[in-house]
């Protein structure tokens, strides 16, 4: 009794999937997702990307020094902000680096610094970092932070504008 129940079982499953197989072809799969057009309206449940706060005012040209923590020995900073971008002049250690804004808050804005001329990768003294600014009525706290071969290196200062 238990081999009919089986025959019985097996023969059930073909027959199902003999069913089965032409209702599969008279209904493909839908075709891969495609990007929306570029005017459509978002999906629904797409969470909606918060806009950057804009930070406070920092255009101008600013100048003053920087202490690293590891050394006494302050040295000369300047940066330039426009609505063209920002630039950063190292004139002590004869470098200058371009940034680029990554993000703001309501008091402060956020950057990373790449070396231009003078980088450490290429024979300088300057590497790559990133750069926080609040500004204090006519003056700009700063912090950098950057890195040579593993090593961190944070740096501060308060610049005056020109």
């Amino acid at each position: 009794m238990t081999r009919a129940f089986l025959r019985c079982a097996v023969v059930l499953v073909l027959a199902m999937a003999a069913a089965i197989a032409p209702a599969t072809a008279q209904f493909p799969p839908p075709p891969p997702p495609s990007a929306p057009p570029a005017n459509a309206p978002p999906l629904a449940g797409t969470p909606k990307k918060k806009p950057t706060p804009p930070g406070p005012n920092i255009a101008g040209n600013w100048s003053g020094q920087l202490t690293q923590l590891d050394n006494p020995a302050p040295y000369k900073f300047q940066l330039a902000v426009s609505a063209k971008g920002a630039e950063t002049k190292h004139p002590d250690l004869d470098c200058t680096g371009k940034l680029t804004r990554v993000g703001s808050s309501k008091s402060y804005v956020f950057f990373i610094e790449i070396i231009t001329k003078g980088g450490v990768d290429k024979g300088g003294r300057c590497p790559d970092g990133t750069i926080t600014v609040a500004r204090q009525g006519d003056t700009l706290v700063l912090t950098w932070f950057g890195s040579i071969q593993g090593k961190p290196i944070v740096a501060y200062g308060t610049l005056s504008k020109k």
